[in-house]
């Protein structure tokens, strides 16, 4: 092995059902563990839910439900979403673990013991969306912005930690790390929050407003606010075979989360306990709604990524997902936008190179790879083999940037393509002097066709599982490094051409 490797995303509140930024983070999160499997390390890969907190209590009200039931009825959709998309988790976090709310508990007391948690009487403003009390200066031009819902004004005793005696900490760790947060302009966002004092964080909820949630071990009459709650997940679900896995490499979180519950709760709460920061915090952007903003308080727009799924199959939302966003920017969706990747990238660009090179294998050479070691390479059949492709998508994804990644490859499949145009195979089949010509340009081509299977098995797993059962090749998932030419195919009986990517109107209803 080549070490190891531990990511995590954020985990997703249960209140309301998974959308399309759910489906994204986890697709991103796969694929960056997918790569890393890949090159022979052994990864741990954490996401699930955040199932406790005021917002699934009043859910389950409404619903006229526990909260706990409630807690597993949502669960399952996430957990259906998942396995539908191919995440490939290592542990499926859910915060009314046991064993999560026995550390949840452990670190409270430790923080306690320390002097880092006190009690006192606030009296303020709260925002029960956020489930987080906010000062004036949250305001934007004298209002409260949308992201808060209804605030009120309360006052009651909580505990509270302290955050700014480790305000400076943060900050030398973020400019002697500059690769911390991804991408940096991120960083420049959270090194102005940090400008100015920290607040003390509220960490706790009465019992008597919030039942739903871990009792403090040195106060029983109070829970434990959620967003603590929810960050503890990462360590204490961070094992294999019961062992810690410390710190994580990589932790995938939405822009909306990085100031100030990852870019400052968290590191703060690691440095009182004196645990080793992530060592990177990659944020991504939002998803929109042919054009408009996607909210929660507007059902309209969100986007259920489930029927896409259903209709196109899992690799053509993963393909979108991953191909649309540039890391750390918004980016947009529309029913027109996903056809067109669908009917052309991946149906008639990467499809049809797949179905046309397998159906001239067996039109030209009874479905046998042909001899075409040690035969003269042109110009044109050496770009084909040439490693660039590897490098460049090896390179796309150290810099975090899957949209780039899978562009090289795109580029590859259109290079591919242009090959079969301009030696014409279909042509030079005719003439029997030019066999042995024939024979170099089938064999190059299947050899294309088991590299793309690795390239793009991160992505694409599903896919690659296609193209690699219709060659006849062993199963993924493939060492990228070793497999990208392998050894020759000559005298290798491949399968029958099936549509990766059929046409919609062609395409079998979901069963």
């Amino acid at each position: 092995m080549a070490g190891s490797y531990f990511l995590t995303t954020a985990i997703d509140y249960v209140n309301s059902a998974p959308h399309l930024g759910h489906a994204y983070e986890k697709v991103l999160a796969d694929f960056f563990a997918r790569h890393e499997k890949s090159i022979d390390r052994d990864v741990l890969f954490l996401t699930g839910v955040d199932e406790h907190g005021q917002k699934v209590q009043q859910s389950a009200l409404a619903k006229g439900v526990e909260p706990q039931t409630f807690a597993d009825e949502m669960s399952a959709h996430f957990q259906r979403l998942h396995h539908g998309l191919g995440v490939a988790s290592s542990h499926f976090v859910r915060t009314t673990a046991e064993t999560h709310k026995a550390i949840v508990r452990d670190w409270l007391q430790r923080l306690h013991d320390k002097g880092e948690i006190f009690f006192q009487e606030h009296e303020g403003f709260y925002s029960v969306r956020q489930e987080q009390f906010v000062t004036e200066k949250d305001k934007v031009d004298g209002a409260w912005p949308e992201i808060f819902g209804e605030v009120i004004e309360t006052k009651e005793p909580n505990y509270y930690f302290r955050l700014e005696p480790y305000r400076q900490r943060l900050l030398k760790h973020i400019e002697e790390n500059p690769e911390w947060i991804v991408p940096a302009f991120r960083r420049k966002e959270l090194l102005g929050a940090l400008a100015e004092p920290l607040a003390d964080l509220c960490i706790s909820r009465p019992k008597s407003r919030l039942a739903w949630g871990i009792p403090l071990p040195f106060d029983e009459n109070y829970v434990t606010y959620v967003w603590f709650d929810a960050l503890v997940n990462y360590f204490s679900f961070a094992s294999v075979k019961g062992q810690l896995v410390w710190p994580p490499d990589l932790q995938i979180i939405g822009k909306d989360i990085l100031i100030p519950a990852h870019g400052v709760y968290w590191p703060i709460m690691l440095f009182a306990l004196e645990l080793e920061l992530p060592r990177h915090l990659l944020v991504h952007g939002f998803w929109t709604n042919s054009g408009a903003k996607i909210s929660k308080s507007n059902a309209k727009s969100l986007i259920d990524p489930v029927p896409y799924v259903e209709k196109f199959g899992p690799d053509a939302l993963r393909y979108f997902v991953l191909r649309e966003m540039v890391l750390g920017q918004d980016a947009d969706f529309s029913d027109e936008r996903f056809e067109t990747r669908y009917n052309g990238d991946l149906g008639k660009k990467l499809g049809n190179l797949v179905q046309r090179t397998i159906s001239m294998v067996h039109s030209y050479r009874a479905g046998v790879v042909p001899n075409y070691d040690g035969f003269h390479l042109t110009e044109v059949d050496a770009a084909l083999r040439s490693d660039v492709v590897a490098e460049q998508y090896k390179r796309a994804v150290a810099e975090f940037a899957p949209h780039l990644a899978l562009q090289a490859i795109w580029e590859f499949v259109a290079q591919a393509n242009l090959y079969v145009e301009e030696t014409a195979p279909f042509k030079l089949a005719k003439d029997p002097t030019q066999a042995k010509r024939l024979d170099v340009i089938l064999g190059l081509l299947v050899e294309t066709l088991r590299r793309l299977s690795v390239l793009i098995q991160a992505a694409l797993p599903f896919t690659a599982e296609k193209i690699r059962v219709q060659l006849q090749l062993s199963p993924g998932p493939v060492r990228l490094d070793e497999s990208l030419f392998g050894t020759s195919l000559r005298g290798h009986a491949i399968g029958k051409p099936e549509p990766l990517f059929p046409r919609l109107e062609e395409k079998p209803p979901a069963s």
